[in-house]
């Protein structure tokens, strides 16, 4: 745990990268037939379900079936275990996805550095 912080901050600067930006490379990079991500729930139905804002992400949808079973069973919060697991299994599958890109971004910009060592020297 942690160990995020001191490549960021101490060891790899340079080649860590910023999630608040961008990423460098183009998504399809080593990816022939990779799909864009689409959102399911669209913006006028997030908010008639009155979603935070933190909560507006690619697993809305199921967060509003969740909370519509809720609502209808209101008494009984045990009936809509199939719902929380979707969503839940949702966002689990959402940080994974994330955790990969941010992981393939920090080795894409290692071998970038390494290339660029390597030209240099020769």
């Amino acid at each position: 745990m942690g160990a995020h912080l001191v490549r960021r901050y101490i060891t790899e600067k340079d080649t860590e990268p910023d999630p608040s930006r961008k990423y460098e490379f183009d998504p399809h990079f080593g990816f022939p037939e990779r799909k864009e991500r689409e959102m399911v729930a669209t913006q006028e139905q997030m908010n008639m379900a009155q979603l935070p804002l933190d909560e507006r992400d690619y697993c809305a949808h199921f967060l509003i079936k969740l909370m519509k079973c809720k609502r209808d069973n209101w008494p009984n919060f045990l009936a809509c275990k199939g719902e929380r697991h979707d969503w839940d299994y949702c966002e689990h599958q959402d940080y994974v996805m994330r955790m990969k890109e941010y992981e393939r971004e920090r080795r894409l910009q290692l071998r970038k550095k390494r290339i660029e060592a390597q030209s240099e020297a020769s």
